[in-house]
């Protein structure tokens, strides 16, 4: 902290204003503190990266360290205790901080570690949302969505006080984080918070009675050789009833284990299934371009292409066709974008049959067999066994 321009005093010019306010009540408080830490951080040998600001990475010869600030919260990895014991130790010495030694928990996230992986839980979290609700007692139900058609903005009658309608969704929305299974029934009561109806509010009351009934789930991390990035695109064409815009979802895999994953309606209408899913591939290319460049910079290079399954054939030929239609232009920058991928042999788009289409359950829903068989595949499981601490 320096003293304002107008205000120096020339006498003592090492003294600082006292604040009458804690530093966390300031608007600028979170950039400040940021850039101290990057400053202090950086000093220190790391880097910051380009595709996620919160992320620093170390590495020197066979030493490489992970650091991933959220406010104050800091999760540290390397690759021996001695390195993590001396940026401990620096870290001790210019902030106060304490040391909470082998992750268990993250911003609400319980981490076990157990022999075959990492398990991601949040079913603390998920119980204080179905007991905010007073359904600590509902009878659980096996999906999060029935097969009917889709939500409307004008069905039924509006609720009194939408206040714990939105509360609920927000709190759905962060359980998201190690529940996938769930992301298509958020993101279609996401919709309505502006005007939320008794319908809508039935449909939230269903997401929490299946939550109930899978409150020891979550999302579990294999130790498995990282051979390249999967992806999985999928679109229901003009699935919204009001705007008619598309549904598009994708799921992408790291070896074997999910990443990342999206179910959001798209930002325009598509005049056809062809363009809705092309759209669609177009975001899961973009993700997996993004985690390209995040692994490349955390020094673990995919040698391999990147395989983008679709299960609409017309996309797929889009992707690799190099003439131009009239009816495609509208889409240009999409199809210029997937194509360059393609090109440059870092994206292979290939079809995949329906029945193995994962990315289906963050656009529908689907009958019950159907969807615990996609949720078993996106490694949505019970909480292991036997589990040890480190």
């Amino acid at each position: 902290m320096h003293q304002p321009p107008g205000f120096v005093d020339f006498a003592h010019p090492d003294y600082v204003c006292r604040l009458r306010r804690y530093l966390y009540g300031l608007k600028q408080a979170p950039r400040a503190w940021f850039q101290r830490f990057a400053q202090f951080i950086t000093g220190c040998g790391f880097r910051g990266s380009g595709c996620d600001p919160s992320l620093f990475v170390y590495h020197s010869g066979s030493d490489t360290a992970y650091l991933l600030l959220y406010v104050d919260d800091i999760v540290l990895i390397a690759s021996n205790d001695a390195l993590l014991e001396r940026f401990i130790g620096l870290m001790k010495c210019e902030f106060a901080m304490t040391d909470l030694g082998a992750l268990y928990q993250f911003k609400g996230i319980t981490v076990t570690l157990s022999d075959s992986g990492l398990f991601l839980s949040q079913s603390s979290y998920a119980q204080d949302i179905i007991a905010r609700a007073s359904m600590a007692n509902c009878n659980p139900v096996t999906t999060p969505v029935d097969t009917q058609p889709k939500l409307s903005t004008t069905s039924g009658p509006p609720l009194e006080d939408p206040t714990l309608y939105r509360s609920l969704d927000g709190d759905l929305q962060y359980l998201t984080f190690t529940r996938p299974d769930i992301s298509y029934a958020v993101q279609q009561v996401c919709l309505f918070m502006h005007d939320p109806r008794e319908i809508h509010m039935q449909a939230i009351k269903r997401n929490l009675r299946y939550l109930q009934g899978t409150l020891d789930h979550g999302l579990f991390l294999s130790a498995s050789p990282i051979t390249g990035l999967t992806a999985y695109s999928d679109a229901d064409w003009a699935g919204c009833p009001d705007s008619r815009r598309s549904i598009s979802g994708h799921c992408i895999f790291l070896g074997y284990n999910l990443i990342s994953w999206s179910s959001k309606r798209q930002a325009t209408v598509s005049r056809s299934s062809a363009e809705a899913e092309y759209r669609g591939v177009s975001n899961a290319v973009a993700e997996a371009t993004w985690l390209r460049n995040l692994l490349l910079e955390l020094h673990i290079p995919l040698r391999r292409s990147t395989v983008v399954y679709c299960d609409n054939t017309s996309a797929i030929y889009m992707s690799g066709d190099p003439v131009q239609h009239q009816r495609t232009k509208h889409v240009e920058i999409d199809i210029h974008f997937v194509r360059e991928r393609v090109r440059i042999g870092e994206i292979h788009v290939l079809h995949v049959p329906s029945d193995s289409q994962y990315a289906d359950i963050f656009t529908k829903g689907l009958p019950r067999v159907l969807f615990v068989r996609f949720r078993s595949s996106l490694n949505v499981c019970s909480s292991p066994v036997t589990t040890k601490r480190v």
